[in-house]
């Protein structure tokens, strides 16, 4: 384990230092609390502090206390060194955070079966971060592509239009629709559909920047938030992604399929709070016409606030954008 030593008397130090890293830890030493509160400020965390009770500047409960009250750590399992040994005191450092209690003068084998069950509990607690983020990350995640699902790529939707307002940048986002996807499921069945949605949101991926964003936003529709993105860029990558996605075809059964996309463009650049439900429906309104000028391609339009507070968009040619 990564182990925390503070204690003002250099021989307890080294002794305890001496043997810890005996055993195989990996050992922080410091002589006083307020090294040690630095130590644990700049990040290196460790899994377990062994603390002495009385030192110059932060004393043991102190700096307990500090530790407990931080919330951006995983849990440190503490070990107070002392040599009071009235209950009063026992209770009043356990209060303060501490989850065990050694007595000085302390034979090294208690402390080396104090640090056996404090790693269990620092397994148990590894096991449910673990545990807690898996879970997190299945939330969000859409199970056959493993790219965002729609309630995740709208809530990032959400805090890009909050940073957008924030820092007045661009944003950009793209709606994407597979054409004529039910003819591969109809055709070949639904893993053969499966296969190619899979495939499709790897190639959409490769294109994207690594801060953008991607989720699946319908059975085969996929919409892409493009954070500090103006129009001509939204564009250009609109396009990258049409071209991989259509230009290798899909193995599938033997055969091999063309697949085409469709995609929506919208940019808002106004430094005022954006309505999502009509930036959506900015790109979702140009998909519909790429769907119905032939499939395959690409249309863009700017969305606007007016002054009396409504929204219009303006279709755009994307040719005019990549001069």
């Amino acid at each position: 384990m990564r182990i925390l030593v503070v204690d003002d008397d250099p021989l307890t130090l080294h002794m305890v230092v001496y043997r810890l890293r005996q055993w195989g830890h990996d050992v922080i030493s410091c002589t006083d609390g307020d090294s040690a509160w630095k130590v644990l400020e700049r990040g290196s965390v460790p899994n377990v502090a062994i603390v002495d009770w009385i030192m110059p500047g932060l004393n043991g409960p102190e700096l307990c206390q500090k530790i407990r009250g931080r919330t951006d750590c995983p849990y440190v399992y503490i070990v107070m060194l002392t040599g009071r040994k009235n209950l009063e005191d026992l209770i009043a450092g356990l209060d303060a955070g501490a989850d065990d209690y050694l007595t000085k003068p302390f034979l090294l084998e208690e402390l080396d079966a104090r640090l056996r069950a404090g790693k269990r509990i620092v397994d148990l607690q590894n096991e449910l971060i673990s545990a807690r983020e898996t879970l997190r990350i299945q939330a969000m995640q859409d199970p056959l592509t493993q790219i965002l699902n729609h309630g995740a790529i709208v809530d990032t939707l959400l805090r890009e239009i909050d940073r957008a307002h924030r820092e007045e940048q661009p944003l950009s986002l793209i709606l994407a629709d597979l054409d004529g996807f039910k003819n591969v499921n109809d055709s070949y069945g639904h893993v053969a559909g499966d296969h190619v949605l899979v495939e499709v949101s790897r190639r959409m991926r490769f294109c994207l920047r690594s801060y953008d964003a991607i989720g699946r936003y319908g059975g085969e529709e996929f919409l892409m938030v493009l954070p500090n993105s103006d129009a001509a860029q939204a564009v250009r990558l609109a396009e990258r992604i049409r071209v991989a996605v259509s230009q290798k075809p899909f193995r599938v059964h033997n055969v091999d399929l063309t697949v085409t996309v469709s995609q929506g463009v919208t940019t808002w650049t106004d430094p005022c709070p954006i309505p999502i439900e009509q930036l959506i429906q900015s790109a979702d309104g140009v998909l519909y016409l790429v769907k119905n000028s032939g499939r395959n391609g690409v249309e863009f339009a700017q969305f606007h606030r007016h002054a009396d507070d409504t929204f219009s968009r303006l279709t755009i040619s994307p040719s005019s954008l990549k001069q």
